[in-house]
């Protein structure tokens, strides 16, 4: 149902090795890019995540209520992306654990204070 979702950052060196580093950790890479956004994902037949210097070049700014959601995999996927942005300097919004008896989920800020969740959801 997704292509691809974007998140402006302020500073792309920053946001790449932020990225590089989290995303590395499920398999994803960046995929292609300019100078001022780069897609990261395992293919590009596949959802993406987009980071960006917004285009009209203003500061960026977290969305109240926007997220991004990126799959763990497993519940021990979902601890060891929520460990590793910790250690990349994300901030706590949510720590590792089960939310309803389907859903298993970990939420923190990048650097730049957006929103993400990592998760395992169960049918």
């Amino acid at each position: 149902m997704l292509g691809y979702s974007t998140i402006g950052v302020n500073d792309m060196d920053r946001a790449l090795a932020f990225y590089d580093a989290l995303l590395g950790e499920i398999g994803a890479q960046q995929l292609f890019g300019m100078d001022r956004i780069k897609f990261y994902g395992t293919g590009t037949d596949s959802a993406m995540l987009a980071v960006c210097i917004p285009y009209n070049e203003e500061a960026q700014n977290p969305g109240n209520g926007n997220m991004v959601a990126i799959p763990g995999g497993d519940r021990a996927g979902v601890d060891k992306l929520y460990a590793k942005a910790m250690e990349l300097g994300a901030t706590d919004e949510g720590p590792p654990g089960e939310r309803m008896p389907v859903f298993y989920g970990a939420y923190v800020r990048d650097l730049d204070g957006n929103k993400l969740c990592f998760f395992e959801m169960k049918m």
